[in-house]
């Protein structure tokens, strides 16, 4: 299902970022503290940081494969954020 939204992203807390199975999404990091962004193959949340991508404020992704962010997972199709304090990400995909 597609999505063009902000999404809160509560403090130490894992927020699946796409709505449904993906390929390819663009991202920004809108709030004041960095973020985690990690790929996975399932709606199940991780419950590690191991492979995370940090984003600082104002960082991000425009349209890129998430195959291309996370090659070392196969068959990846959901994106998950994590902030320590807590922060806004600009999210959209097809």
């Amino acid at each position: 299902m597609p999505q063009n939204t902000t999404i809160s992203i509560p403090a130490a807390t894992w927020t699946q970022i796409t709505n449904a199975d993906i390929s390819s999404i663009t991202f920004q990091n809108v709030g004041t503290n960095y973020m985690l962004v990690k790929g996975t193959t399932s709606a199940v949340a991780p419950t590690n940081t191991d492979g995370s991508l940090r984003y600082n404020p104002g960082q991000g992704e425009k349209n890129v494969y998430l195959i291309d962010l996370f090659p070392g997972i196969s068959g990846v199709d959901r994106a998950w954020c994590y902030s320590p304090d807590g922060t806004s990400v600009a999210v959209s995909h097809a």
